[in-house]
Formats: structure tokens, C-alpha cells, sequence
């Protein structure tokens, strides 16, 4: 399946926070989207491998996305070598996204940074012909997306693309609630942890309120890019109102 966007999380939910709004926006301008999660998130302190599994099928249903995959790297103690970035390769090749939107290159969770590097890198290796993969026995071309993203995660970082999600945010925190092992829900036992205090989601909310004033929005997801970002009409900035 050849899709628009592909979003890697290396935790499940990490996709929902970080990109959830444009992922549900883009599908309603009638983009094919897709997550790979690149871990089970079993390090988690709540929760198990199968309520993760579960939450995240219930989370992209929310989110509509075309294909969800995992390629059960080890969390925590991944590194960036080349047996990882063979796995991550295999996936741009199969999806051949235009557009590539990932974690954050620096954050609080080490996993964050460390995934943002394995995706990097292999998100330019995809594009040598002399790399060889395969996808369930037939050879893959070799293909580049042509820009990738890093969304903003726990620390602030600056961004360079803000998207308006003013109309999807609803449903976006409703794929993030999607995770109830994860995040608040006094219905839910087990030892609290960062993400799982009342006051994590309302960071979210504010997050995203704080971006979308930055762009006279309600609400809104912010992205960085490495590589310039170019326009070949004045229409690109000149926001349309239905």
C-alpha cells in the first residue's frame, strides 16, 4: 500500500500526541495515512504488551489511518546500527510515503532522540539502490520520502510548520484517551507515573492551544524540518475559510 504520510512512534501513543490532529486532518482531505510503531512499548510501567496492542487498534481506528504496523524492536535498548535501520528501510519502501513525520530529535525520553536518529538515517538510505530489501519474499526499490518531520514532544522545541487542528482536536484527544493503561483514568489501577497524572493531558491541551494562537487558530500541531521548506504560490500562506 503506497500511502501520503507515514508517522513512526517509537511507542505506541507516541503517534497520537505528537501528530495525531494532522493525520485526521489529512485523511479528511482524502490523504492515505499510516503509523508503524517501532516498539511494543513493554518497558511501560502500566499496562501489558496485548492492552498496548489493543489500545492501539482502538486509537487508529479514531484516527482512520489506512495500515498500523509494529516491527518489535527492543524498547529501551535499541540502538542505531544497521540491522534497525534495515527494518525501518523495509517499511518506507513498502509504504513510498511523500511525507515522513517522527519523534522529536531531543526530548526527555532518551527512546525519543535515539528512534529521531534510526529514523533519520534510514529515511536517507531508503533512496540507495544498493541497499537491498524485501517485503514477504519480493525485492523492494529503493525510494526516499520527500520530506520528513519531527514532531514536538515533551520538551518545547521551536517549530518550523504549524498545522491547523482546530476542527479535529476532539478526536485527537480522543485517540490519546484511546490508551487508558496510559494516561488518566481513575478507572484504571496500577502505579502512577508522568503521563498518567490528570495534569499531563492538560499540558497537551495547552500545547496545543499555545501553537494555534501562534497562527490566530484555536489549536494546532507544530513540526520541525531540517531541510527548507519551499512554495511555488503565495496560496500556500493564505489561509482558506469555508
Amino acid at each position: 500500500m503506497v500511502v501520503d504520510v507515514l508517522a513512526f512512534g517509537v511507542h505506541p501513543d507516541d503517534v497520537e500526541l505528537g501528530c495525531g490532529g494532522l493525520l485526521i486532518q489529512e485523511k479528511l482531505l482524502g490523504k492515505k495515512t499510516a503509523i508503524v510503531d517501532l516498539t511494543q512499548g513493554e518497558l511501560g510501567s502500566r499496562g501489558t504488551i496485548e492492552t498496548r496492542y489493543q489500545e492501539a487498534s482502538a486509537a487508529a481506528a479514531i484516527l482512520k489511518v489506512d495500515a498500523r504496523d509494529n516491527i518489535k524492536i527492543a524498547d529501551g535498548f535499541f540502538v542505531n546500527d544497521k540491522a534497525h535501520q534495515i527494518k525501518v528501510i523495509e517499511q518506507i519502501r513498502k509504504y513510498r510515503p511523500e511525507v515522513i513525520i517522527y519523534n522529536a530529535p531531543e526530548d526527555r525520553h532518551p527512546d525519543h532522540g535515539r528512534s529521531a536518529d534510526l529514523v533519520t538515517d534510514a529515511a536517507f538510505l531508503s533512496g540507495l539502490a544498493k541497499i537491498e530489501t524485501s517485503f514477504e519474499g519480493e525485492a523492494q526499490e529503493h525510494y526516499r520520502p520527500k520530506y520528513v518531520l519531527h514532531y514536538i514532544q515533551d520538551r518545547y522545541l521551536n517549530p518550523d510548520v504549524l498545522y491547523d487542528i482546530s476542527k479535529v482536536f476532539e478526536q485527537k484527544l480522543e485517540s490519546i484517551r484511546a490508551y487508558k493503561t496510559q494516561f488518566y483514568n481513575p478507572e484504571i489501577e496500577g502505579p502512577e507515573t508522568y503521563i498518567s497524572t490528570p495534569g499531563f493531558l492538560d499540558s497537551v491541551i495547552y500545547r496545543a492551544k499555545m501553537l494555534g494562537k501562534l497562527i490566530g487558530v484555536e489549536y494546532a500541531e507544530g513540526f520541525t524540518s531540517k531541510k527548507h521548506i519551499g512554495i511555488q504560490s503565495l496560496d500556500a500562506l493564505i489561509k482558506k475559510t469555508t
